[in-house]
């Protein structure tokens, strides 16, 4: 295995361990019947969904999904075509 290997593997193991933490972390979306009954959409929860701890959450999340499937690919590149 070269350096390069080597840093893509542990890139790899350490974003996949930041998903899982960050996917126990959040909380449920168990909102209830209220979701088909038509809840209000006009409460203060909604317009500062974007600031919430939960939506931060849910941005590093999907931020880091996207980096583990890069480095995922590219280590599978580099170790098939031997780089």
């Amino acid at each position: 295995m070269t350096v390069l290997n080597i840093v893509l593997s542990v890139v790899d193991i350490v974003l996949a361990l930041a998903i899982i933490i960050l996917f126990l972390v959040q909380e449920g979306n168990d909102r209830g019947i209220g979701v088909v009954a038509g809840g209000s959409s006009d409460s203060y929860y909604n317009k500062a969904k974007g600031r919430t701890l939960e939506e931060q959450l849910k941005t590093w999340t999907v931020i880091a999904c996207v980096l583990f499937a890069i480095v995922s690919v590219v280590l599978y590149l580099s170790i098939t075509k031997a780089w």
